[in-house]
Protein backbone atom coordinates (compact mmCIF):
# COMPACT_ATOMS: atom_id res chain seq x y z
CA UNK A 1 0.00 0.00 0.00
CA UNK A 2 1.55 3.28 -1.17
CA UNK A 3 0.74 6.45 0.76
CA UNK A 4 1.44 9.98 -0.51
CA UNK A 5 1.06 13.22 1.44
CA UNK A 6 0.97 16.75 0.00
CA UNK A 7 1.95 19.58 2.36
CA UNK A 8 0.76 23.05 1.37
CA UNK A 9 -2.07 21.59 -0.71
CA UNK A 10 -4.15 24.77 -0.88
CA UNK A 11 -1.37 27.13 -2.06
CA UNK A 12 -0.60 28.21 -5.61
CA UNK A 13 2.11 25.57 -6.05
CA UNK A 14 0.28 23.03 -3.89
CA UNK A 15 -2.73 23.03 -6.18
CA UNK A 16 -0.39 22.47 -9.12
CA UNK A 17 1.26 19.61 -7.25
CA UNK A 18 -2.09 17.87 -7.03
CA UNK A 19 -2.70 18.52 -10.72
CA UNK A 20 0.71 17.05 -11.56
CA UNK A 21 0.01 13.90 -9.51
CA UNK A 22 -2.88 13.27 -11.88
CA UNK A 23 -1.05 14.34 -15.05
CA UNK A 24 1.89 12.03 -14.32
CA UNK A 25 -0.45 9.22 -13.24
CA UNK A 26 1.17 8.75 -9.84
CA UNK A 27 -0.18 5.53 -8.35
CA UNK A 28 -1.11 5.57 -4.66
CA UNK A 29 -3.49 3.79 -2.32
CA UNK A 30 -3.74 6.67 0.13
CA UNK A 31 -3.53 10.42 -0.46
CA UNK A 32 -3.44 12.88 2.45
CA UNK A 33 -3.59 16.65 1.95
CA UNK A 34 -2.12 18.99 4.57
CA UNK A 35 -2.28 22.75 4.93
CA UNK A 36 -2.39 25.37 7.67
CA UNK A 37 -4.96 25.46 10.44
CA UNK A 38 -6.79 28.18 8.49
CA UNK A 39 -7.40 25.82 5.56
CA UNK A 40 -8.14 22.66 7.56
CA UNK A 41 -11.57 21.26 6.83
CA UNK A 42 -11.75 22.51 3.24
CA UNK A 43 -12.56 19.88 0.63
CA UNK A 44 -10.65 19.28 -2.61
CA UNK A 45 -11.57 16.91 -5.42
CA UNK A 46 -8.73 14.76 -6.76
CA UNK A 47 -9.26 12.07 -9.36
CA UNK A 48 -13.00 12.10 -8.85
CA UNK A 49 -12.72 11.67 -5.07
CA UNK A 50 -13.23 14.31 -2.38
CA UNK A 51 -10.47 14.85 0.18
CA UNK A 52 -10.65 16.93 3.34
CA UNK A 53 -7.66 19.15 4.11
CA UNK A 54 -5.94 18.28 7.39
CA UNK A 55 -3.98 20.65 9.59
CA UNK A 56 -0.25 19.94 9.60
CA UNK A 57 0.87 19.13 13.14
CA UNK A 58 3.85 17.36 14.68
CA UNK A 59 1.64 14.38 15.48
CA UNK A 60 0.48 14.18 11.87
CA UNK A 61 4.07 14.33 10.60
CA UNK A 62 4.93 11.29 12.73
CA UNK A 63 2.36 9.15 10.91
CA UNK A 64 3.59 6.65 8.33
CA UNK A 65 3.84 7.86 4.73
CA UNK A 66 5.91 6.51 1.86
CA UNK A 67 6.29 9.84 0.05
CA UNK A 68 5.72 13.45 1.10
CA UNK A 69 5.83 16.39 -1.30
CA UNK A 70 6.07 19.78 0.37
CA UNK A 71 5.46 23.35 -0.77
CA UNK A 72 4.81 25.29 2.40
CA UNK A 73 7.81 27.58 2.88
CA UNK A 74 11.23 27.24 4.48
CA UNK A 75 10.27 27.41 8.15
CA UNK A 76 7.63 24.70 7.71
CA UNK A 77 10.07 22.50 5.82
CA UNK A 78 12.79 23.01 8.41
CA UNK A 79 10.48 21.80 11.16
CA UNK A 80 8.41 19.10 9.50
CA UNK A 81 10.57 17.51 6.77
CA UNK A 82 12.83 15.78 9.35
CA UNK A 83 9.76 14.49 11.22
CA UNK A 84 8.37 12.91 8.06
CA UNK A 85 11.84 11.55 7.26
CA UNK A 86 12.22 10.03 10.74
CA UNK A 87 8.86 8.31 10.28
CA UNK A 88 10.13 6.58 7.13
CA UNK A 89 9.02 8.88 4.30
CA UNK A 90 10.97 10.11 1.29
CA UNK A 91 10.42 13.87 1.36
CA UNK A 92 10.61 16.09 -1.74
CA UNK A 93 10.69 19.72 -0.67
CA UNK A 94 10.02 22.79 -2.80
CA UNK A 95 11.39 25.39 -0.37
CA UNK A 96 14.89 26.85 -0.39
CA UNK A 97 15.78 25.64 3.10
CA UNK A 98 17.46 22.29 2.25
CA UNK A 99 18.90 22.99 -1.18
CA UNK A 100 22.50 23.81 -0.36
CA UNK A 101 22.95 21.39 2.54
CA UNK A 102 25.83 19.05 1.71
CA UNK A 103 23.89 15.87 2.48
CA UNK A 104 20.79 16.88 0.50
CA UNK A 105 20.29 16.03 -3.18
CA UNK A 106 19.24 18.95 -5.41
CA UNK A 107 17.49 17.34 -8.34
CA UNK A 108 16.36 18.12 -11.87
CA UNK A 109 15.45 14.68 -13.30
CA UNK A 110 16.67 15.49 -16.83
CA UNK A 111 20.13 16.09 -15.34
CA UNK A 112 20.74 14.09 -12.16
CA UNK A 113 19.37 11.47 -9.79
CA UNK A 114 19.17 11.32 -5.98
CA UNK A 115 22.03 9.62 -4.16
CA UNK A 116 19.96 9.39 -0.95
CA UNK A 117 22.49 10.49 1.63
CA UNK A 118 19.27 11.48 3.35
CA UNK A 119 15.64 10.89 2.48
CA UNK A 120 15.00 14.61 2.02
CA UNK A 121 15.35 15.74 -1.60
CA UNK A 122 15.33 19.40 -2.58
CA UNK A 123 13.56 20.91 -5.56
CA UNK A 124 15.67 23.77 -6.99
CA UNK A 125 14.73 27.41 -7.42
CA UNK A 126 12.21 27.99 -10.22
CA UNK A 127 14.48 30.09 -12.45
CA UNK A 128 17.44 27.81 -11.80
CA UNK A 129 15.52 24.75 -13.02
CA UNK A 130 14.65 26.13 -16.43
CA UNK A 131 18.14 27.57 -16.84
CA UNK A 132 20.07 24.40 -16.05
CA UNK A 133 17.81 22.32 -18.31
CA UNK A 134 18.96 24.60 -21.14
CA UNK A 135 22.59 24.72 -19.97
CA UNK A 136 23.04 20.97 -19.56
CA UNK A 137 23.17 20.04 -23.27
CA UNK A 138 25.66 22.89 -23.82
CA UNK A 139 27.76 21.66 -20.91
CA UNK A 140 27.71 18.11 -22.25
CA UNK A 141 28.69 19.06 -25.80
CA UNK A 142 30.95 22.10 -25.37
CA UNK A 143 31.57 22.65 -21.67
CA UNK A 144 30.30 25.74 -19.84
CA UNK A 145 32.82 28.16 -18.30
CA UNK A 146 30.63 31.13 -17.42
CA UNK A 147 26.97 32.18 -17.32
CA UNK A 148 25.35 35.53 -16.59
CA UNK A 149 21.63 35.43 -15.79
CA UNK A 150 19.13 38.26 -16.10
CA UNK A 151 15.68 37.06 -15.07
CA UNK A 152 12.17 38.30 -15.75
CA UNK A 153 10.08 36.54 -13.10
CA UNK A 154 6.29 36.50 -12.87
CA UNK A 155 4.34 37.39 -9.74
CA UNK A 156 3.02 33.86 -9.21
CA UNK A 157 6.53 33.08 -8.01
CA UNK A 158 5.50 34.97 -4.87
CA UNK A 159 2.32 32.92 -4.46
CA UNK A 160 -1.14 34.32 -3.92
CA UNK A 161 0.28 37.52 -2.41
CA UNK A 162 2.17 38.39 -5.57
CA UNK A 163 -0.85 37.78 -7.76
CA UNK A 164 -2.97 39.91 -5.42
CA UNK A 165 -0.48 42.80 -5.52
CA UNK A 166 -0.59 42.81 -9.32
CA UNK A 167 -4.36 42.53 -9.65
CA UNK A 168 -5.26 44.90 -6.83
CA UNK A 169 -2.49 47.28 -7.83
CA UNK A 170 -4.26 47.73 -11.16
CA UNK A 171 -7.16 49.12 -9.12
CA UNK A 172 -4.92 51.53 -7.22
CA UNK A 173 -4.35 49.46 -4.07
CA UNK A 174 -1.02 49.62 -2.24
CA UNK A 175 1.13 46.46 -2.33
CA UNK A 176 1.09 44.09 0.64
CA UNK A 177 3.61 41.52 -0.59
CA UNK A 178 6.17 43.61 -2.48
CA UNK A 179 7.98 46.68 -1.10
CA UNK A 180 7.03 48.76 -4.17
CA UNK A 181 4.08 48.58 -6.60
CA UNK A 182 4.36 45.82 -9.21
CA UNK A 183 1.48 46.94 -11.45
CA UNK A 184 2.90 48.74 -14.48
CA UNK A 185 6.36 48.37 -12.93
CA UNK A 186 9.37 46.06 -12.61
CA UNK A 187 11.29 45.41 -9.41
CA UNK A 188 15.01 44.48 -9.43
CA UNK A 189 14.44 42.92 -6.03
CA UNK A 190 13.49 39.28 -5.36
CA UNK A 191 13.95 38.04 -1.79
CA UNK A 192 16.12 39.87 0.74
CA UNK A 193 19.25 41.86 -0.05
CA UNK A 194 22.59 40.49 1.20
CA UNK A 195 25.60 42.46 2.42
CA UNK A 196 27.32 42.24 -0.98
CA UNK A 197 24.35 43.87 -2.77
CA UNK A 198 23.05 40.66 -4.31
CA UNK A 199 19.64 39.29 -3.34
CA UNK A 200 19.03 35.85 -1.91
CA UNK A 201 17.31 34.89 -5.18
CA UNK A 202 20.42 35.79 -7.15
CA UNK A 203 22.57 33.87 -4.69
CA UNK A 204 20.31 30.83 -5.08
CA UNK A 205 20.75 30.83 -8.84
CA UNK A 206 24.52 31.16 -8.56
CA UNK A 207 24.99 28.40 -5.99
CA UNK A 208 22.35 25.99 -7.27
CA UNK A 209 23.63 26.10 -10.85
CA UNK A 210 27.03 24.87 -9.71
CA UNK A 211 25.59 22.17 -7.47
CA UNK A 212 23.19 20.73 -10.05
CA UNK A 213 25.72 20.78 -12.89
CA UNK A 214 28.38 19.45 -10.45
CA UNK A 215 30.97 22.04 -11.45
CA UNK A 216 32.15 24.66 -8.96
CA UNK A 217 34.49 26.14 -11.55
CA UNK A 218 31.65 27.67 -13.59
CA UNK A 219 31.60 31.43 -13.08
CA UNK A 220 28.00 32.46 -12.43
CA UNK A 221 26.39 35.81 -11.74
CA UNK A 222 22.77 36.96 -11.80
CA UNK A 223 20.33 39.86 -11.64
CA UNK A 224 16.77 38.80 -10.77
CA UNK A 225 13.80 41.01 -11.64
CA UNK A 226 10.08 40.72 -10.86
CA UNK A 227 7.84 41.68 -13.79
CA UNK A 228 4.08 42.39 -13.91
CA UNK A 229 2.79 39.16 -15.48
CA UNK A 230 0.93 36.31 -13.78
CA UNK A 231 2.87 33.23 -14.86
CA UNK A 232 6.04 31.93 -16.53
CA UNK A 233 9.59 33.14 -15.99
CA UNK A 234 12.04 34.26 -18.66
CA UNK A 235 15.82 34.20 -18.31
CA UNK A 236 18.35 35.88 -20.58
CA UNK A 237 21.50 33.77 -20.37
CA UNK A 238 24.89 34.95 -21.58
CA UNK A 239 26.89 31.73 -21.77
CA UNK A 240 30.63 31.26 -22.37
CA UNK A 241 31.40 27.78 -23.67
CA UNK A 242 34.50 25.70 -23.10
CA UNK A 243 35.30 25.43 -26.79
CA UNK A 244 34.45 27.08 -30.08
CA UNK A 245 30.95 26.51 -31.46
CA UNK A 246 28.72 27.96 -34.13
CA UNK A 247 25.23 29.35 -33.65
CA UNK A 248 23.95 26.39 -35.66
CA UNK A 249 25.70 23.90 -33.36
CA UNK A 250 24.25 25.58 -30.28
CA UNK A 251 20.77 25.45 -31.80
CA UNK A 252 21.23 21.80 -32.73
CA UNK A 253 22.11 20.89 -29.16
CA UNK A 254 18.71 22.27 -28.12
CA UNK A 255 16.84 20.63 -31.00
CA UNK A 256 18.24 17.26 -29.96
CA UNK A 257 16.93 17.60 -26.38
CA UNK A 258 13.52 15.98 -25.73
CA UNK A 259 12.50 18.49 -23.05
CA UNK A 260 13.48 21.69 -24.89
CA UNK A 261 11.54 23.48 -27.61
CA UNK A 262 13.58 25.67 -29.96
CA UNK A 263 11.63 28.72 -31.18
CA UNK A 264 14.13 30.84 -33.07
CA UNK A 265 12.99 32.41 -36.31
CA UNK A 266 13.21 36.19 -35.78
CA UNK A 267 12.32 37.02 -39.38
CA UNK A 268 8.88 35.52 -38.70
CA UNK A 269 8.68 36.97 -35.17
CA UNK A 270 9.08 33.48 -33.72
CA UNK A 271 10.66 33.50 -30.28
CA UNK A 272 9.42 32.15 -26.93
CA UNK A 273 7.31 34.31 -24.63
CA UNK A 274 5.72 33.59 -21.26
CA UNK A 275 2.39 32.95 -23.00
CA UNK A 276 4.00 30.22 -25.11
CA UNK A 277 5.32 28.46 -22.01
CA UNK A 278 2.20 28.75 -19.87
CA UNK A 279 0.92 25.33 -18.78
CA UNK A 280 3.54 23.58 -20.92
CA UNK A 281 5.99 21.04 -19.48
CA UNK A 282 8.91 21.93 -21.77
CA UNK A 283 11.54 24.65 -21.57
CA UNK A 284 11.52 27.04 -24.54
CA UNK A 285 14.64 28.68 -25.97
CA UNK A 286 15.27 31.24 -28.71
CA UNK A 287 17.03 34.50 -29.69
CA UNK A 288 20.27 32.52 -29.91
CA UNK A 289 23.14 34.62 -31.17
CA UNK A 290 26.84 35.10 -30.71
CA UNK A 291 28.13 37.71 -28.24
CA UNK A 292 30.91 39.44 -30.19
CA UNK A 293 32.43 40.99 -27.05
CA UNK A 294 33.58 37.68 -25.52
CA UNK A 295 35.11 34.54 -27.06
CA UNK A 296 32.91 31.43 -27.39
CA UNK A 297 29.97 33.29 -25.84
CA UNK A 298 26.30 33.18 -26.81
CA UNK A 299 23.02 34.79 -25.79
CA UNK A 300 20.17 32.35 -25.05
CA UNK A 301 16.63 33.44 -24.19
CA UNK A 302 14.93 30.80 -22.02
CA UNK A 303 11.25 30.63 -20.93
CA UNK A 304 9.38 28.17 -18.72
CA UNK A 305 6.23 27.85 -16.64
CA UNK A 306 7.45 28.61 -13.12
CA UNK A 307 4.56 26.77 -11.44
CA UNK A 308 5.07 23.64 -13.54
CA UNK A 309 8.67 22.84 -14.49
CA UNK A 310 9.83 25.52 -12.07
CA UNK A 311 8.02 23.94 -9.13
CA UNK A 312 5.23 21.34 -9.08
CA UNK A 313 6.10 19.46 -12.25
CA UNK A 314 9.75 19.03 -11.32
CA UNK A 315 8.75 17.86 -7.83
CA UNK A 316 6.39 15.22 -9.21
CA UNK A 317 8.92 14.18 -11.85
CA UNK A 318 11.36 13.50 -9.00
CA UNK A 319 8.66 11.49 -7.22
CA UNK A 320 7.84 9.49 -10.35
CA UNK A 321 11.49 8.72 -11.08
CA UNK A 322 11.98 7.40 -7.53
CA UNK A 323 8.80 5.31 -7.69
CA UNK A 324 9.74 3.92 -11.12
CA UNK A 325 13.19 2.89 -9.83
CA UNK A 326 11.74 0.90 -6.92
Amino acid sequence: MVSVAVVGATGVVGSKLIEMLERYEIKYDELVLFASKRSAGKEIEVGGETYTIRELTEEAAKEKYDYVVMSAGGSTSEKFAPLFEESGAIVIDNSSFWRMKEDIDLIVPEINKPKFKRNIIANPNCSTIQSVVALQPLQKKFGVERVHYATYQSVSGSGEGGIRDLEEGAKGAEPTTYPRPIHNNVLPHIDDFLDDGYTKEEKKMIDETKKILEDDSIEVTATCVRVPIISSHAVQMNVTLGREASVEEVKQSFEDHPHIVLMDNPSENEYPTPLDAADRPEIFVGRIRRDPTLPNTFHVWCVGDNLLKGAAQNTVQILKSIMDDK
